[in-house]
């Protein structure tokens, strides 16, 4: 019986080439970008960049209403629906509907986005924190106290 072929290699190319697009397959198996390289790194000064879009030149350390609705509507989501109140648990918001500046990049350094596209594909992660029993507990209680210090704030 003859021996069988080796498949050829292209001399040209390193190992490192060869074997990128392996580590780069995403879990699906289609690969979103073709070199490690092209994948941006965190930024925090991108991030602040990102957080300045949202904010009032009035008040720019603060993320108020206006700004959460543009961010809610930029990102796809309402903004009564329950990622976005994973979210603020994330940031450890002390105020429904407003990030500090503090809490924007505590937050989103934690999660590693610093653009929409990289938050985006994030939201799934943090909708499966309320599969998770002792994350679920620990968000049902931030939020029940979030939502008391709002009503308490109303009262006074």
């Amino acid at each position: 019986m003859p021996r069988s072929k080796r498949r050829s290699t292209d001399m040209n190319s390193t190992d490192d080439d060869r074997h990128t697009s392996k580590r780069l397959r995403n879990s699906n198996g289609s690969r979103r970008f073709s070199r490690v390289e092209e994948i941006p790194s965190f930024s925090q000064k991108r991030c602040l960049a990102w957080f300045r879009e949202y904010t009032n030149p009035d008040d720019p350390d603060m993320l108020g209403p206006d700004g959460m609705e543009k961010f809610c509507e930029d990102i796809g989501v309402e903004p009564e629906n329950v990622v976005m109140l994973v979210l603020a648990y994330k940031m450890q918001a002390r105020q429904m509907g407003f990030f500090t500046q503090e809490e924007w990049l505590k937050g989103l350094t934690d999660l590693q986005c610093d653009v929409i596209q990289k938050l985006q594909t994030k939201l799934e992660y943090l909708r499966s924190h309320l599969n998770d029993q002792n994350l679920f507990k620990a968000i049902y209680r931030y939020a029940f106290d979030f939502a008391r210090v709002c009503i308490r704030c109303c009262w006074i």
